[in-house]
């Protein structure tokens, strides 16, 4: 799959971003860590701008959350296990227990869990459904989708930049790592790079 998504990306650039990130969303088993740090990579590689990769994959983001948002409005949870158990379940990849426990995280983290179970795999993208399935509020729910997609594109993807041809380092390094362990490094990241940005700006 790995090199499958590289090429896509090598071949339609910004758009392969986006395309790819929606579906990482709609299909959780697309590792969105590999789609990032490439990106980065290839803003030297290929050229991209640095930010429009961001903005490409922050694009993708929010279109994959509006749809399994749209899935959770229009049916129940027990409808969608039950769904997810069957054939579609196996073809996607996608466990009724996945579903679970994303409706957990949102049932006891409330509204703050679409920004933050954005730093978390397979729960980044399903936890859209719960607050579908809660009817909860599109505004809000887009505006956190898109403050929590936007931090975990930008720092995946300033990593992609920084490892260069070594992108590849970082997701193996991400991939062995916890979800506490992933989001106080991610967490870290961000207050860098808020830190450098702030630094170049003063300096001009």
């Amino acid at each position: 799959m790995q090199a499958w998504i590289v090429a896509m990306m090598e071949r339609f650039g910004y758009a392969g971003v986006a395309g790819l990130i929606a579906l990482e969303n709609i299909f959780p088993p697309i590792p969105s860590e590999v789609i990032l740090t490439f990106g980065g990579f290839l803003t030297v590689y290929a050229g991209l701008n640095v930010w429009l990769v961001i903005l490409s994959a922050t694009a993708g983001s929010m279109i994959g959350a509006v749809f399994l948002y749209g899935v959770g409005r229009s049916m129940n949870q027990e409808r969608l296990e039950a769904v997810l158990a069957g054939k579609i379940g196996k073809t996607l990849r996608l466990d009724p227990k996945d579903v679970r426990k994303a409706a957990l995280w949102f049932q006891t983290k409330g509204k703050a869990a679409v920004f933050f179970c954005r730093f978390v795999p397979i729960i980044r993208s399903l936890i859209s459904i719960p607050a579908g399935f809660a009817h909860m509020e599109a505004i809000p729910f887009l505006l956190l989708t898109a403050a929590g997609s936007l931090l975990w594109n930008t720092i995946l993807i300033w990593l992609g930049v920084g490892a260069g041809a070594s992108w590849s380092r970082v997701v193996r390094y991400l991939d062995s790592v916890g979800g506490a362990v992933r989001f106080l490094l991610l967490a870290g990241g961000a207050v860098v790079l808020l830190l450098l940005l702030r630094r170049r700006k003063l300096s001009k």
